[in-house]
C-alpha cells in the first residue's frame, strides 16, 4: 500500500499530461490530410491521435492541472480551439486543391462526368487531383511533419493560453486568401486553354458560319482538358505539397 501511495501521485501526473496534450493533437489529427477523411473511421482516427500524442508527449512539458473546475475548462477549450485553428488552417490546402479542380472542369467543361465519386459531390478532376495530392502528401512523410507541427504549435500558442481574437481573425482571412490564390494558380493552365479554346470556336464561327462548330469543338476541348489534366498533374501536385510543407514548417509564417 505503501508503494502504491507513492505511484499514485506519478501515475496522476503522467494522466495529465497526457491528457493535456491528447487535447491538441486530436484536434489537429481530426483535420489532417488523409488522417482526418471523412472515410477514415472514427476508431482509427482515435487510434492515430493517441499514437501522435505518446509522439509529442515527451517533448512538451506540461503545467500542472487547474485546481479550480472552471480553470480546466477553459484550459481545455483553449487547447481544443488551437488545435482545430491549426487543423482547418491545413484542411484550407484540401479546399484549395478541390477549388482548383473544380475550375478546371468547369473550363473544360468536363464538370459533370463522375461527380459524385467523392464523399464530397465534386467534379473528376478534383477528385483525381485530391486523390493524387493526399497520395503524395502521405508518400513524402505528412506524419513527421505533422508531428513536427504540433510541438512547434506550443511556441506560437502556448499550453492554456487563448489567441486573441484580432491575431486569429487576420492569421484565418490571410490563410483563406492563400487558399484561393493557390486554387485559381493551379487551375490557371486550364483557364488558359479554356480561353484559347473559346478564342478559336469564335473565329471559326465568324469564318464559317454554316458549320457547327459547338459539335466540332466540343470533343476537343474535353480531350484537351484530359490531356493537359495528365501534362500538368504531376507539376500541381508538386506546387500543391510545396505550399503545404511551407505551411506546416511555419504556420504563422509569410505566404510563399
Amino acid at each position: 500500500m505503501t508503494a502504491l501511495a507513492q505511484l499514485l501521485p506519478i501515475l496522476n501526473e503522467t494522466m495529465w499530461h497526457g491528457f493535456a496534450i491528447f487535447l491538441r493533437v486530436a484536434a489537429i489529427t481530426s483535420m489532417l490530410p488523409a488522417f482526418g477523411e471523412q472515410s477514415v473511421p472514427t476508431r482509427i482516427k482515435l487510434v492515430l491521435a493517441i499514437a501522435f500524442t505518446l509522439i509529442v508527449a515527451p517533448v512538451i512539458s506540461v503545467t500542472s492541472m487547474p485546481a479550480v473546475f472552471g480553470d480546466l475548462v477553459l484550459f481545455i477549450l483553449s487547447e481544443v480551439l488551437a488545435g482545430l485553428a491549426l487543423g482547418i488552417g491545413i484542411r484550407l490546402f484540401i479546399l484549395a486543391l478541390q477549388t482548383a479542380g473544380t475550375i478546371a472542369a468547369h473550363a473544360t467543361s468536363l464538370s459533370q462526368v463522375f461527380g459524385g465519386a467523392g464523399v464530397d459531390p465534386m467534379p473528376a478532376m478534383g477528385y483525381v487531383l485530391i486523390i493524387g495530392g493526399l497520395a503524395l502528401a502521405v508518400m513524402t512523410g505528412l506524419h513527421v511533419k505533422a508531428a513536427e507541427l504540433i510541438i512547434l504549435s506550443y511556441e506560437f500558442m502556448p499550453m492554456g493560453k487563448f489567441t486573441t481574437g484580432e491575431v486569429l481573425s487576420e492569421w484565418g482571412v490571410a490563410q483563406v486568401a492563400r487558399a484561393f490564390t493557390l486554387a485559381f494558380t493551379l487551375a490557371a493552365p486550364f483557364i488558359i486553354l479554356s480561353v484559347l479554346y473559346n478564342v478559336a470556336l469564335g473565329a471559326i464561327n465568324k469564318a464559317m458560319p454554316q458549320l457547327m462548330v459547338a459539335f466540332v469543338g466540343a470533343p476537343v476541348i474535353t480531350a484537351g482538358g484530359l490531356f493537359l489534366l495528365l501534362v500538368s498533374s504531376p507539376l500541381i501536385l508538386s506546387v500543391w505539397v510545396r505550399t503545404m510543407d511551407v505551411f506546416l514548417s511555419n504556420p504563422f509564417g509569410p505566404a510563399p
